[in-house]
């Protein structure tokens, strides 16, 4: 089992080996580095089911199921779309059957330009836990690389702050 350190993504491996849950993440703007974070942590294989880099917005639809009404109408950049995103990667990234108990989720603008009418910055993060879906808003400031980075911190302290029983502020 992993040892909890200061590390976050230790902590977070940890309390989910510790529980038996696994956890599953979708991933625009960041890339894949919430996943390559959690597992860069000794015995994540244990807890991680997996990650879908959904960095093009009709991934979101066609692979996580995110509401084409909804992308069409507001974007990829949107609570609703990281909310979705959390939850339904838990079922894409099933494994033998049985979904995973967390979902993480991020979307949004790194930059340097805006997207969907949105500036660099904002950003959404989704964690699906058990029954509760939530999202969370970002305006991160910073160069391409520093708002990702900021992000992928974020979303591990987030689903870290949910699995433990606290809950960050949730945006709309």
């Amino acid at each position: 089992m992993p040892r909890a350190t200061g590390d976050p993504a230790a902590r977070l491996i940890a309390e989910l080996t510790e529980r038996g849950l696994r956890v599953a993440v979708a991933e625009s703007l960041t890339g894949g580095l919430v996943v390559a974070e959690l597992t860069s942590v000794p015995g994540a294989s244990v807890v991680v089911s997996g990650g879908v880099v959904a960095y093009d917005t009709s991934v979101k639809r066609s692979v996580l199921g995110v509401d084409a009404g909804l992308l069409g109408a507001v974007g990829a950049v949107h609570p609703e779309v990281a909310r979705q995103m959390a939850d339904r990667v838990r079922t894409t990234l099933a494994v033998d059957g049985r979904a995973a108990d967390l979902g993480i989720a991020t979307t949004g603008v790194a930059g340097p330009t805006g997207q969907d009418g949105k500036p660099p910055g904002t950003v959404f993060i989704g964690v699906a836990f058990g029954g509760d879906v939530e999202a969370i808003e970002l305006a991160l400031r910073g160069s391409r690389a520093e708002i990702r980075t900021a992000t992928v911190h974020a979303a591990i302290a987030a689903a870290l702050a949910r699995v433990g029983g606290t809950s960050p502020k949730s945006a709309e």
